[in-house]
């Protein structure tokens, strides 16, 4: 029997014949058998078409986030102004769905869709619509995690009302289930508005990005619910006459982290409140910020962590401070949305 190593010599001889008798091989007059050349253009070859430079983004380094990989700050150098939202209608989104614990002036769940039947209990979602009617606003309203992923770029502000924990995930998808954050960062580099009211600061605890768009913020815990003095920081188009201080009623979140690189507009004096905080948070005894802006992204936001109590919401100002309240958010709502200046340095 004839060795593996004979064997093989004979099959590339064999091989060799065969390329030799069908053109193979060294014969160049077969079109077949040529090997094409690759010339180098940089050594005179065809020319080939230049690539063009792209110009740098002009985004200061002070304005590079790297920890949420976003601009953001008080520039408007942050701020994508592309036209996205030229010829959108004066029109924002409510969004309400809670994950979580449910504020009690959001009332009963809202059945899926867009604008569903509302409920008497629905105090905050009605009293937003109608502030936003009032000024020539149209609002929609959902607490349907498919209607914000499929609809959003459809307004100028998309506002969260005490909307908490993973929001924006939808279990029931069979795949995508985080559209609506796709959605979400999208719109903000579109140039949209995004306003958080209330519980909105405690959502998506595990996405990086929301939390740099809260103004690298997010709840930790609250006192008890009781009175304190709001004091108006800043001269912007949402503080326009706003009175410098007035009384109010909430929940006076402390946050963890605590904003940065945002300009703040409104704080609690912390001498009016009794307690201050409740453990084991130590409160922010010498500044307690409680509204504040920042452009993001490429979008702007305008956030509250006011909003607790359902007669801060209701027609009949009621609750304490109600009318300086309403008057702070729709004028934030309105900077958000592009109508007015926003977040001025």
């Amino acid at each position: 029997m004839k060795s593996k190593k004979t064997l093989a010599l004979a099959m590339a001889s064999a091989l060799a014949l065969t390329l030799a008798a069908c053109g193979g091989g060294s014969d160049n007059n077969d079109p077949v058998a040529e090997t094409p050349v690759v010339e180098d253009p940089v050594a005179g070859g065809p020319d080939v078409p230049e690539v063009p430079e792209v110009p740098p983004i002009d985004v200061p380094d002070e304005l590079l986030d790297t920890y949420y990989n976003v601009c953001r700050g008080t520039s408007p150098k942050c701020y994508n102004d592309w036209g996205a939202f030229a010829t959108t209608p004066d029109r924002v989104l409510i969004y309400s769905r809670t994950a979580g614990p449910r504020h009690a002036n959001l009332g009963t769940v809202m059945a899926a869709g867009l604008n569903p039947p509302m409920a008497d209990n629905n105090v905050m979602q009605a009293g937003l619509v109608r502030l936003m009617t009032e000024n020539g606003i149209q609002a929609d309203w959902t607490e349907d995690v498919t209607i914000l992923a499929g609809r959003i770029n459809q307004y100028k502000a998309v506002i969260f009302a005490s909307s908490n924990r993973d929001t924006l995930w939808n279990a029931a998808a069979p795949n995508s289930n985080d559209a609506a954050r796709t959605a979400l960062r999208n719109y903000m580099r579109r140039g949209g508005g995004f306003v958080a009211l209330h519980n909105a600061f405690g959502a998506e605890y595990n996405w990086p990005y929301y939390e740099g768009l809260l103004g690298n913020a997010n709840f930790y815990n609250h006192g008890p619910n009781r009175a304190g003095d709001v004091e108006i920081l800043a001269t912007d188009p949402s503080t326009q006459g706003i009175p410098l201080k007035f009384g109010f009623q909430d929940e006076w979140y402390n946050l963890e982290p605590f904003p940065t690189n945002v300009k703040f507009l409104a704080k609690v004096d912390t001498s009016t409140l009794n307690p201050l905080t409740s453990a084991p948070h130590p409160g922010h005894k010498d500044f307690h910020p409680v509204a504040w802006c920042q452009y993001y992204d490429g979008g702007r936001a305008w956030l509250t962590t006011l909003g607790h109590n359902a007669n801060s919401f209701t027609a009949d100002l009621s609750g304490a401070g109600a009318e300086p309240f309403q008057k702070f958010i729709v004028q934030g709502i309105k900077s958000a949305m592009g109508l007015t200046e926003f977040c001025t340095e």
